[in-house]
C-alpha cells in the first residue's frame, strides 16, 4: 500500500556482479518472499534461445567452471558437447546429400531431354520420381543449418552476458569478455569507418574459418546439383562468401570469447564434414540405393517419404497449370 509515515519503510538492495546463479541465491534469501525473477537481468535471449541457455548451457557452464578449468577450455568443451549431441542429425543430413551426389549421373541421364527452360517443371517431376524410387529426401541437406542456427543465436546471447569471462585470459586473448587486438599491432589512434581502432584476431579467425566452411558446404551442394541447378548455385556461392565479410564488420567489436566459440564451432563442423566425406564409400552407398530402387520397383507402394510427397505435389501443380491453360 501507500506509505503512511506510521511504519518504517524496508528496502533490500543487491550490489554485486550480474551473475545468474548468484542473483537467484540472493532473491531466495530475501525476507519479502516475492518471486521477482531478478535473474532475468542476465539476458539469455528470446524464448527459444532463452530455453536453450536456461536449461542446457547454464548447467553445462556451471559444471565445467566448478572443475576449475580455464574459460577458453570451457568454451571448447561446450562446443564439443553440442557437436556430439547434434552429430546423429548432422550425419543423417550428410548421408542425404551423399545419396544425391552418387545419384547425380543417373539423374542427369534421366532428365537430359528436359534442358529447355519451358521443360523445367517436367524435369523437376522426373527428378522427384527418381528420388522417391531410390528413397532419397532432397531437402535432407538443409538440416545442419536448421540445427545450428538456434544454438549459434543462443550462444550469441549467452557468451557476452557470462560475467565469468570478464578478465579471464586464454592463449593470446588477455580478456575473453572484450575484443583482442592482433598481437604486436594493438590499437591505433585513428578511427577507421567500419573497422574502428583495432582488428580482432579471433574475429578474423572466425571469418576465415566461415569462408572455408562455406566453400566445403557449397562444394558438397554443387556435387549433387543437376543441370541448371548447378548454374544457379554460382550466385548462391557469391552470397555465401559475402556473409563472412559482413560478419567481420559486425563482430570485430565483440568479445574474443564469442568469436573464439564461433571459430571452434566452425572448425569442428568442418572436421566432421571432412571425416564423413572421407569415410563414405560412394560405390557401397550406390549399391544400397540400387537395392532400394529394385525393392520399390517390385513394391511401388513402398516408395514413400518426402520425395514421394513432393512428387505428388508437383503432379498436382502441373495438372492445375494445364487446366488453367485449357481455360484460356
Amino acid at each position: 500500500g501507500r506509505p503512511t509515515g506510521l511504519q518504517a519503510s524496508e528496502f533490500e538492495m543487491y550490489l554485486g556482479p550480474n551473475d545468474f546463479r548468484l542473483i537467484q541465491d540472493v532473491e531466495a534469501q530475501s525476507e519479502f518472499g516475492k518471486d521477482l525473477e531478478l535473474e532475468r537481468l542476465v539476458y539469455l535471449g528470446w524464448p527459444l534461445f532463452r530455453f536453450i541457455n536456461r536449461w542446457f548451457t547454464l548447467y553445462v557452464f556451471d559444471w565445467l567452471t566448478k572443475l576449475g578449468l580455464p574459460m577458453g577450455i570451457v568454451l571448447i568443451l561446450i562446443t564439443m558437447l553440442l557437436k556430439l549431441i547434434t552429430y546423429p542429425m548432422v550425419k543423417k543430413s550428410y548421408m542425404s546429400s551423399a545419396k544425391m551426389r552418387v545419384l547425380k549421373p543417373k539423374l542427369e541421364e534421366a532428365t537430359k531431354q528436359y534442358n529447355k527452360p519451358e521443360d523445367q517443371m517436367q524435369k523437376q517431376q522426373a527428378m522427384m520420381q527418381l528420388y522417391a524410387k531410390y528413397g532419397v529426401s532432397p531437402l535432407g541437406g538443409c538440416l545442419p543449418m536448421l540445427i545450428q542456427m538456434p544454438i549459434w543465436i543462443a550462444m550469441f546471447n549467452f557468451v557476452p552476458n557470462a560475467i565469468q569471462l570478464r578478465r579471464e585470459s586464454f592463449l593470446w586473448m588477455e580478456d575473453l569478455s572484450t575484443y583482442d587486438p592482433i598481437p604486436f599491432i594493438g590499437q591505433w589512434d585513428t578511427h577507421i569507418w567500419g573497422i574502428g581502432d583495432h582488428l580482432s584476431l579471433t574475429c578474423i579467425l572466425f571469418c576465415v574459418s566461415n569462408i572455408l566452411y562455406s566453400y566445403m558446404t557449397m562444394r558438397q551442394q554443387r556435387d549433387q546439383m543437376v543441370g541448371q541447378q548447378a548454374e544457379q548455385m554460382k550466385m548462391m556461392q557469391y552470397m555465401m562468401y559475402v556473409m563472412p565479410v559482413m560478419f567481420f564488420f559486425m563482430f570485430n567489436d565483440y568479445g574474443s570469447g564469442l568469436n573464439f566459440y564461433y571459430f571452434i564451432s566452425l572448425f569442428f563442423s568442418a572436421a566432421i564434414m571432412w571425416t564423413l566425406r572421407k569415410t563414405t564409400d560412394d560405390e557401397k552407398l550406390l549399391a544400397i540405393l540400387e537395392a532400394k530402387y529394385k525393392e520399390n520397383q517390385n513394391n511401388p507402394k513402398k516408395a514413400s517419404g518426402l520425395a514421394a510427397r513432393l512428387e505428388e505435389m508437383q503432379k498436382r501443380a502441373a495438372e492445375m497449370q494445364k487446366q488453367q491453360q485449357n481455360r484460356k
